[in-house]
């Protein structure tokens, strides 16, 4: 088995975060060090993650090629004890703003060679290693922002380490002129449709696909619907010609983070033995937003990006209706304008029954998962998911889009899962406005069956959503592509 894993990404918790990328590089890293794997992280040293180091040492200097300018990788440990690397490139990431965009929200016209650079130099670790010796018997690539690396490795002059790259959500792809090919010295044979070309544009994406030695998702569901479309986005065929490679590992969560018994961030304690104690965060929920206090209507919590993909404009299309059941309902996140206005539009109207934060609190999001009493994620596609997980942590059970991840966490309510003990949720089937509120419905109707809902929340509550099991299934990943490079040598 490779024991020396290059883990990059281009957010890692607790550096940088603008998604859930940032949460699974600062937790799977650490799962798979706990197998006795030497797992080291590399990301782009952005201002935040260069203030976060301070301690850290030169460990390597990476060569200017093409258009990309020199580089040094500096090296630190994070508290939980897993080894970063981060690329000190003033040039590329000494700027203000986050890491794909500038401060008034466009996307830096750059990236190309900023995210260029993240696979030169995990292609440089894998081929060439540190100055300490340290050199990675495999690279783990995630998302688009790395995928390039797969090139850089392909394409080196060197022997070659094993890739393996994950899809994190197949929507963002990194496209870009076809005249970045030469700058980002890519040889001219990477330019065809066995290569890096995607309708005369360079997709980043889809260089990981086509070169990567497997290829994960972060759900089985997802990676079976990414082989048709529409969620395939124009990438299907590639992806189905290389099914025999592509797996889906279910992502985990931090379950010391989002940990209801131990949580300081709520209202009060609980677990699966102690739930009459939720109440009190309920109260306290219904007390933040204004809502009447009240143990004995129901109340549903949506915590989430506020987009067309997440189905938030099915809530508000609902929301008026789930009020009418009677419920409560509460509404947590950023997202499309639109939508954030039909929601405060909907406070207004609805004052004591409807209550909406527009921004993102941390406490605020634990405490929404700790005081609901059902979650709702009615999103259109969902590549895995987190939300889903918390709440059944959480004893808030979940009304999801039967999509994704989601399908793959969540066990409908069925009457077979229910006797059998699995029943954890609700699945929307159609993901639209009439199957959410049907989903509401048959939630409701459960809710006031006291014993069988507590049993419901149980059932959740006592799932493992650790990154143990996910953990396994990656380092076994490791292994198979290993053997097969070497076989190949």
């Amino acid at each position: 088995m490779p024991q020396r894993i290059l883990f990059v990404a281009a957010e890692c918790v607790p550096l940088v975060k603008t998604g859930g990328l940032a949460d699974v590089a600062g937790a799977l890293p650490a799962a798979l060090r706990e197998l006795g794997l030497d797992v080291r992280v590399l990301l782009p040293g952005y201002p935040q993650v260069i203030a976060a180091l301070p301690g850290a040492k030169p460990a390597e200097r990476v060569d200017a090629l093409g258009e990309l300018p020199p580089a040094v990788l500096v090296h630190a440990e994070l508290d939980n004890g897993v080894p970063v690397y981060a690329i000190d490139c003033p040039p590329l990431y000494d700027r203000p703003g986050g890491p794909y965009q500038d401060p008034s929200g466009k996307d830096w016209p750059d990236n190309a060679l900023r995210f260029a650079q993240l696979g030169r130099a995990a292609a440089w670790l894998a081929v060439r290693g540190a100055d300490s010796g340290w050199r990675a018997d495999a690279l783990h690539l995630n998302d688009w922002h790395a995928a390039l690396g797969a090139a850089y490795v392909r394409f080196s002059e060197r022997p070659r380490a094993p890739v393996l790259f994950t899809v994190h959500n197949l929507a963002f792809q990194g496209l870009f002129d076809a005249q970045w090919r030469a700058r980002l010295a890519l040889p001219a044979s990477s330019w065809s449709i066995d290569g890096v070309e995607f309708h005369g544009k360079l997709s980043f994406m889809k260089a990981g696909l086509q070169y990567a030695d497997a290829i994960t998702t972060v759900s089985p569901t997802y990676a079976r619907e990414i082989q048709s479309a529409p969620l395939g986005m124009g990438l299907e065929g590639l992806l189905a010609a290389r099914r025999d490679v592509l797996h889906g590992i279910l992502n985990g969560i931090d379950t010391v983070r989002w940990d209801p018994r131990r949580d300081p961030l709520i209202a009060a304690n609980y677990d699966a033995d102690s739930l009459d104690a939720k109440a009190a965060n309920k109260r306290a929920l219904q007390h933040r937003f204004g809502l009447a206090v009240d143990a004995a209507i129901p109340l549903a919590a949506m915590a989430s990006r506020l987009t067309e993909q997440k189905g938030a404009d099915l809530v508000a299309d609902c929301a008026e209706a789930l009020i009418g059941s009677p419920a409560q309902l509460v509404v947590v996140g950023t997202g499309e304008r639109s939508i954030e206005l039909r929601f405060e539009a909907l406070a207004a109207r609805n004052a004591g029954r409807i209550g909406v934060h527009i921004g993102f609190d941390e406490a605020l999001a634990h405490l929404t998962e700790a005081g609901a009493d059902m979650f709702l994620m009615p999103s259109r596609f969902e590549p895995c998911g987190l939300n889903q997980m918390y709440s059944q942590r959480y004893g808030t059970v979940p009304i999801v889009g039967a999509t994704g991840g989601l399908v793959d966490s969540v066990v409908d309510c069925t009457d077979a899962a229910l006797a059998d003990g699995t029943a954890t949720g609700f699945h929307i089937r159609p993901i639209d406005a009439d199957g959410l509120c049907a989903a509401f419905v048959r939630a409701l109707a459960m809710y006031r069956d006291a014993g069988r809902w507590r049993q419901l929340q149980r059932n959740g509550m006592t799932k493992d959503f650790g990154w143990g099991r996910s953990a396994v299934e990656y380092a076994r990943l490791y292994e198979q592509i290993a053997q097969r490079e070497s076989a190949g040598a």
